[in-house]
């Protein structure tokens, strides 16, 4: 196998950031008739195949070029000041301040999940939030939320445990994959085009039992404080994703474990970047800067990470903003009513801006409100233009603030277009 130094210098690339190329073992795949693929396919999908087998990188040292470290270190910079921004805006002692970290998550989570097209509206996924969607992917992108916030108090205990625990529940409300959950897999699996054969694939995952020891090794790297952090993160995700420990959710788990190494060291510790809707901006140069770690470049990867990081901190600085200015907007709206300062409303409005549907059991069961309570507070939000009633029913009734479901679905869209 190639030193790091010497995949790079194979190259010609003097920007490289070297490390070592992913190794090679042979294999014969018999492929078992699916009753979808052709007899010609079929024929062609038995045979030798070569799986991946990951280098170690606990101890891995690196020489960063200096253009990279440059944007490495704006980038670094640039989320701590959106850190700093996201907390200052609302105030610490705000009680909205944990709400805008939270719709930050959800927000990072549904871009996750958007780059396996898991596509969900806001309304949609806060429909799920509160047990009222019948959308299967809303369940899946909620599943994600919450892996996303397992991920997040798992951060100082970033072990093969902490893992495990976010696939489990990232798996967990994924129909027909709970016996996956939280497990790593015992069987082959590639990213490729073909459901029946590895022969051909872009990626074929190393050999089931060699995954414990891959994920040891990758979580004594991520233990490392010796490293600029970017640069760890997006390292430990393209060795993560080299590994593919699962049969299914690599991808979101993967992206969870960046946002918990980036709160464990210390770089976003009051809200939530949303990095991963950075990378959806250019989902072909992520995978490209993938399989160019495998060949033993980590430059792009880094340079993605960067990319993604300056995108999540402007974008989410308007995102703030923009929501922000939503709670403003239905303040001035209660201050009309000149309802009293403990009437129901306004310990409901905070609440709004994470979970912008809601019913009378979201009330009751997160703001601590009663039933009686709950009702007279959705009554005086309606009377101000702040909520709308949108099912007509006289039971399962549903509120939503629009401002903040369209400030949510316009910046999905505009992340589409992107």
């Amino acid at each position: 196998m190639h030193t790091a130094d010497e995949n790079a210098a194979s190259t010609g690339i003097d920007d490289a950031l070297p490390v070592p190329a992913t190794g090679r073992e042979e294999d014969y795949w018999v492929a078992e008739a699916d009753g979808m693929t052709s007899r010609r396919q079929m024929a062609a999908a038995s045979g030798s195949y070569e799986r991946t087998i990951t280098p170690a990188i606990a101890d891995l040292r690196l020489s960063i070029p200096a253009d990279l470290a440059t944007d490495i270190e704006e980038a670094a910079a640039a989320l701590a000041s959106f850190d700093r921004y996201a907390a200052s805006a609302l105030g610490p002692d705000s009680p909205t301040l944990g709400p805008m970290s939270t719709i930050l998550l959800r927000t990072e989570s549904t871009s996750s999940s958007q780059i396996e097209n898991l596509t969900v509206s806001a309304r949609q996924l806060a429909m799920a939030q509160i047990e009222e969607s019948t959308s299967g992917n809303a369940r899946v992108v909620a599943a994600n939320v919450s892996a996303m916030e397992a991920a997040l108090r798992l951060a100082d205990h970033l072990d093969a445990a902490a893992i495990l625990e976010m696939h489990r529940v990232l798996l967990t409300a994924q129909r027909d994959a709970q016996q996956h959950a939280g497990r790593f897999r015992d069987q082959l699996v590639w990213v490729g085009t073909s459901a029946v054969s590895p022969r051909g694939a872009a990626h074929v995952a190393p050999h089931h039992e060699r995954v414990p020891g891959a994920i040891e090794d990758l979580v004594a790297f991520m233990g490392r404080d010796d490293l600029p952090v970017l640069v760890q993160a997006a390292i430990a995700h393209a060795q993560f994703e080299t590994i593919h420990p699962f049969v299914d959710g690599n991808g979101r788990t993967g992206r969870a474990i960046v946002h918990a190494l980036l709160r464990s060291k210390g770089l976003v510790v009051s809200t939530t970047a949303p990095v991963s809707a950075g990378l959806l901006t250019d989902t072909r140069a992520y995978t490209d800067a993938l399989q160019a770690y495998r060949r033993g470049d980590a430059a792009p990867i880094v340079e993605q990470f960067a990319r993604a990081s300056l995108f999540a901190a402007s974008s989410g600085t308007r995102l703030v903003d923009d929501l922000a200015a939503q709670l403003d907007d239905a303040r001035a709206a209660l201050k009309q009513m000149r309802l009293r300062s403990n009437a129901g409303a306004w310990k409901v409005l905070p609440a709004l801006v994470a979970q912008p549907v809601v019913n009378v059991r979201f009330l009751q069961d997160h703001v601590g409100m009663n039933q009686v309570g709950a009702h007279r507070a959705l009554d005086q939000l309606v009377s101000a233009g702040v909520l709308v009633e949108r099912t007509g029913l006289r039971r399962n009734r549903v509120w939503q603030h629009a401002g903040i479901v369209a400030v949510l679905d316009t910046y999905a869209e505009g992340l589409r277009r992107e």
